[in-house]
């Protein structure tokens, strides 16, 4: 992975615009439903704070972290809402402290790692970059579950280059999760970033092609659309069984979300 400097400025960044669209929201607002199956606005910030808080354990007490690790496991299917609900008992104004003391002290951690340095996580072990990476996908993904229970169109960043490149390099984690072998040859992904701008991704010559707008790629691998909804393309069938099971993330896949227009 690269320095994290970058990515790390860019989390920052990413967790400051959220903050300002949630700061000043209203009780009755903080319980307004979102996307996510049962979750409110209150659950997703809940959610990321929680996160941030494994991380820094992470980061800081890897023995620590293995005893988090070991809950999650006895409980693979209730320790993300467990975590989401207590968080989101909290008056809001004690939740966003939490959040955000929690992600600063996370950054504080990681601008702190010795260059190298790795990391145990639900997944694979990340370096302090893709630690950083990872919680910027999910404060995009929240954030957008967020701003659509508020009807708030976000504008479309460079800074979804990180998510992108997750969701590329977490192809063969996505057929594994989904119990398939991965295929054997590298894809060649080619998006349209939100400037007009072409991002790439493998060998250009590979036969197994994805293209299409970055957002909708992003939308797409942390699960937020259905890919009917989306305008990516597939180009070879190890390709096209891809875009159906894609995701950026560790842990299982979950439902995802229907195809728009679907009977409830």
């Amino acid at each position: 992975m690269p320095e994290p400097t970058p990515v790390l400025d860019d989390l920052r960044e990413e967790s400051r615009e959220l903050d300002e669209l949630v700061a000043d929201l209203s009780l009755e607002r903080w319980a307004l439903p979102t996307p996510a199956p049962r979750w409110t606005i209150a659950h997703q910030i809940a959610h990321l704070a929680w996160t941030d808080r494994a991380a820094l354990v992470a980061v800081t007490d890897q023995d620590g972290f293995r005893a988090l690790a070991d809950r999650a496991l006895a409980a693979p299917d209730s320790f993300v809402d467990e975590g989401a609900e207590e968080g989101a008992a909290l008056p809001p104004a004690a939740l966003l402290s939490a959040w955000r003391t929690g992600r600063a002290a996370l950054d504080e951690a990681l601008r702190a790692r010795a260059p190298g340095a790795r990391f145990p996580w639900y997944g694979p072990p990340m370096s302090a970059a893709s630690m950083a990476t990872g919680r910027l996908m999910e404060t995009w993904a929240h954030g957008r579950d967020i701003a659509d229970a508020l009807g708030v169109r976000r504008a479309t960043t460079a800074r979804l280059r990180h998510v992108a490149r997750l969701g590329v390099r977490a192809r063969d984690h996505a057929f594994r999760t989904h119990g398939r072998t991965p295929p054997a040859d590298p894809f060649r992904v080619e998006l349209t970033g939100p400037g007009g701008e072409r991002w790439t991704y493998g060998p250009e010559g590979a036969p197994q092609r994805v293209t299409g707008p970055v957002l909708d790629f992003c939308l797409l691998v942390t699960r937020r659309a259905h890919r009917a909804d989306l305008a990516l393309r597939a180009h070879g069938p190890d390709a096209d069984r891809w875009l159906d099971l894609a995701q950026a993330f560790a842990g299982p896949p979950g439902t995802g979300r229907p195809p728009k227009g679907a009977a409830p």
